[in-house]
């Protein structure tokens, strides 16, 4: 195989698409180029003909679709001279800052919610070498501190005010397009900070545009009941949720993302911490795809439209699944107390017998 087969990351296949030169160092870490799985289980036990696909973004590098953006902003911030980065997370966003920072050579640093972060995503960021600052607050107010620490000290926020941050985001709309040949009926993601919707219509705008596909999606949104600003017409002050990566209540792409509801015909709509985590359940055991449970949001709204009718049968409909399931390992380990397993002696006898009660 030549390397000139070889995939090196999305800013190197989306060049022409993306703000890099020629001369731009690229910070890659070869993010992109994410699965696309078509659910064969879950259409048919919801008793209706749709055609579901997911789009995997926790097979990502660090797990998340926030590499897409940060390989752009990450890029910039080294070309214009940067020698630090700064974020607000409440996870995911960090962890890949810090990943990206420590392939670039420069600094992270990341304000956190104190006791607000799930393991995996804190594990990550440590590891990165990242300086991690946690604040006895919630991510709305670690993104005020970064706004403001931003306009005093030489470092660049590579939050999705970032614009970069949206470019890179927008290629997942690129690879869907390709893969389905246009794009699908409907769109479907969990909304937070409300920057990756935004960015998947200023992806799939881009397709029609050029002529790459000849339809546009209607962009749906699905929120935590405890963060859900979007169903309230208001920014909500104390967001809570088991889903961390959309305890948002302060969403830094309000405006955009209610352009992209206005101009795609879709919806915002919000669900249960219970039906979240039903979905993600239903998701690991029926497709044997594990996600995050914010991650669930999309499928879980999916299925519900999908049920009641409000996404007709027919349809072909893509669900963002935001991050990988081990982001979080203590909230599924916590839904799993009744999982199949016992501690049995090592022999053949104990083996065989717990094998044909398991399947009797």
């Amino acid at each position: 195989m030549s390397n000139s087969s070889r995939y090196t990351g999305l800013i190197d296949k989306y060049r022409d698409h993306l703000p890099v030169h020629d001369d731009t160092r690229i910070i890659s870490l070869g993010e992109g180029n994410t699965p696309l799985i078509r659910l064969s289980n879950v259409p048919r036990m919801i008793g209706k003909d749709v055609d579901i696909y997911v789009k995997y973004e926790g097979l990502n590098p660090t797990g998340s679709f926030k590499d897409r953006g940060m390989t752009m902003a990450v890029t910039k911030a080294v070309e214009e001279g940067s020698k630090a980065i700064i974020c607000a997370s409440t996870g995911n966003t960090s962890a890949a800052a810090a990943a990206y920072a420590a392939r670039a050579g420069i600094t992270a640093f990341v304000l956190i919610p104190e006791g607000k972060i799930a393991m995996g995503k804190l594990a990550q960021t440590m590891m990165y070498g990242a300086v991690i600052l946690q604040i006895r607050g919630n991510f709305d107010e670690g993104m005020q501190l970064v706004k403001e620490v931003a306009a005093e000290a030489p470092v660049t926020i590579v939050n999705s005010i970032n614009p970069y941050r949206l470019q890179g985001q927008k290629t997942a709309a690129f690879e869907i397009v390709e893969e389905l040949g246009a794009a699908p009926d409907y769109h479907c993601l969990p909304v937070g900070n409300a920057g990756n919707i935004t960015a998947h219509w200023m992806g799939y705008s881009e397709s029609h545009k050029d002529g790459v596909s000849n339809n546009l999606p209607k962009m749906v949104g699905y929120q935590a009941a405890g963060a859900a600003p979007f169903m309230r017409g208001k920014m909500v002050d104390d967001p809570e949720t088991i889903a961390t990566a959309i305890r948002i209540g302060h969403p830094q792409s309000w405006d955009k993302a209610w352009n992209v509801q206005k101009e795609s015909g879709g919806w915002f709509d919000e669900l249960q911490d219970s039906e979240i985590l039903e979905a993600q359940k239903l998701l690991a055991q029926s497709e044997g795809v594990f996600c995050e449970p914010a991650s669930a949001a999309s499928l879980g709204g999916a299925i519900r439209d999908v049920k009641s009718g409000k996404i007709p049968e027919g349809s072909k409909i893509v669900c963002t699944l935001t991050g990988n399931g081990l982001k979080d390992p203590d909230t599924a380990i916590s839904q799993c107390s009744n999982a199949s397993m016992s501690t049995i002696d090592a022999t053949l006898d104990e083996v065989k017998k717990s094998i044909l009660d398991n399947l009797s």
